[in-house]
């Protein structure tokens, strides 16, 4: 069993920056062969899609992402930057992973492991 930890959360003006971090929980995982993702959900929402990619480095973002936020990863870890942040990209984000597929996803169905959830709060 997976367990999935983000951090990297908090409270940023409009126009600011977060690095957002997932990892597991056991200290010997690595993401290699899982395809890894992060949605998102804003109070009374349902949870959305933010931005996938897969351990062969192909990636997928949500439109109302795309150029501002970016996917990185090292063994240990999936990163997610976010940039130029806006009072609508308050929310609570998940990380998601599933084991070998490389199908980059952006169905919350498509993935076996989830988070708890980060807090980001921007402020206007």
């Amino acid at each position: 069993q997976v367990q999935l930890v983000e951090s990297g959360g908090g409270l940023v003006q409009a126009g600011g920056s977060l690095r957002l971090s997932c990892a597991a929980s056991q200290s010997t995982f690595t993401f290699n062969m899982y395809t890894v993702g992060w949605f998102r959900q804003a109070p009374g929402k349902e949870r959305e899609f933010v931005a996938a990619h897969n351990w062969r480095y192909s990636t997928r973002y949500a439109e109302s992402v795309k150029g501002r936020f970016t996917l990185s990863r090292d063994n240990a870890k999936v990163y997610l930057q976010m940039n130029s942040l806006k009072s609508e990209d308050t929310a609570v984000y998940y990380c998601a992973a599933n084991l070998g597929s490389a199908i980059v996803s952006d169905s919350r169905s498509s993935y076996d492991y989830w988070g708890q959830g980060t807090q980001v709060t921007v402020s206007s």
